[in-house]
């Protein structure tokens, strides 16, 4: 069995790469089990996957340490490590040359295979673009100096916020990570910002595949049991990255592998060449569907024309359909950046948009059931209680 590879730029990168996000742990998510996580990515060189993903922020600032110390033991040129530098929460503290110098050492390598600003989305864009961080000059020269071979970005924001970040930032990017999969090619708009990658001749690399497992682990039973008939011998997650290798300007795949059994799983697909037929892509597709439950909204916008409080109603449902189907901090952050009276809590009920919606939808009450919801989400609940942190701060310096 051989490995699937991509040619990048005269690189020979392993198709699927290895997700250091969800090590396996000894119970606490800072608590890595070094041992099995030495043995999966043993198991792993030895299956010909050579690139590597960690980020600032794994399980508690250590999974780049262990990641490192692992790789460490074979020749530096056996393989690729990416890392990413952490814009999205950035500090005073958070100097990029700091975290950059830490993060080499924490790694253990003089250099960067692959580098990424993490996590580009509508919070975090006004970080990155800040002069007073100077954070794309100070990479790009760090590429210039080969302590960095390639900068990328990655990105859960919408389409429109790629696309101010490529408007500015694009030229110097060289890859972007956003999350892919059968699900949200339409639910998170990724179909879009595949062909918007593709114009700027940026290829595509591969995070949340298999949706954190909601794609196998979560999946009704009934889809569960069509899957298996279709493909006896193959594994729900299969199905995920074989669609992927369906898709024109694909990357690396990553998979953020937790057991042995996941890793000799994926080992397996990416093995062996068994392509979906049209008619099993087609599959995944109504798939899909079923499981959006959607608010059907079109993005018509006849709605905004007569909302007295300039809503954006269609990217607001557009945000609340993929809360509906899996409530996550990366959903409910989109509605951090937005103006106390933008976000769905300024709906005041009048009753336009009903009016005028081809679709009749109840737009005020969907907005309400919105605002309900995310009063349920626990990283909705921290958002708001750092925001306040933040802003009572800033009231108590500005009083001095």
């Amino acid at each position: 069995m051989i490995m699937k590879y991509i040619d990048f730029q005269g690189k020979k990168l392993s198709l699927l790469g290895f997700g250091a996000m969800r090590l396996p742990t000894l119970g606490k998510d800072d608590a890595i089990d070094v041992a099995e996580a030495e043995r999966m990515i043993d198991r792993a060189m030895e299956a010909g996957i050579n690139y590597y993903d960690t980020a600032f922020p794994y399980h508690g600032g250590n999974s780049e340490i262990v990641t490192g110390k692992i790789l460490s033991k074979y020749p530096r040129d056996s393989y690729y490590i990416a890392t990413k530098y952490p814009g999205h929460q950035v500090l005073d503290s958070y100097d990029p040359s700091l975290i950059f110098e830490e993060q080499l050492k924490k790694c253990g390598v003089e250099y960067f295979d692959f580098y990424l600003l993490h996590n580009i989305s509508e919070s975090s864009i006004s970080v990155y673009l800040d002069e007073k961080w100077g954070i794309i000059d100070y990479f790009v020269e760090q590429k210039r100096l080969g302590r960095i071979k390639h900068l990328g970005f990655s990105t859960h924001g919408l389409p429109e916020n790629l696309k101010d970040f490529l408007d500015v930032a694009g030229e110097h990017m060289e890859f972007c990570q956003i999350q892919l999969n059968y699900l949200d090619w339409t639910l998170q708009r990724a179909n879009e910002k595949c062909d918007l990658l593709a114009k700027w001749n940026i290829p595509v690399w591969v995070m949340e595949p298999v949706r954190g497992g909601k794609l196998v682990d979560k999946l009704p039973e009934s889809v569960k049991a069509t899957l298996k008939e279709m493909r006896p011998d193959e594994s729900l997650a299969s199905w995920c990255f074989r669609w992927l290798m369906t898709l024109p300007n694909m990357g690396v795949i990553l998979s953020g592998m937790s057991t042995m059994e996941q890793l000799e799983d994926n080992i397996k697909t990416f093995t062996n060449d068994k392509p979906l037929s049209d008619g099993e892509v087609q599959a995944l597709y109504d798939i899909a569907e079923s499981l959006k439950n959607n608010i059907p909204c079109t993005a018509c916008r006849y709605c905004t024309e007569g909302c007295p409080m300039e809503l954006n109603i269609p990217m607001l449902i557009e945000i609340y359909n993929d809360l509906r189907y899996a409530p996550g901090v990366n959903s409910a952050s989109k509605i951090e950046f937005m103006p106390e009276d933008k976000r769905p809590t300024a709906c005041i009920s009048c009753g336009n948009c009903v009016s005028i919606c081809p679709q009749k939808i109840d737009i005020p009450k969907v907005l309400s059931d919105f605002s309900e919801l995310l009063t349920t989400i626990p990283s909705w609940k921290k958002i708001c209680a750092e925001r306040a942190e933040a802003a009572a701060k800033t009231s108590g310096n500005n009083g001095k």
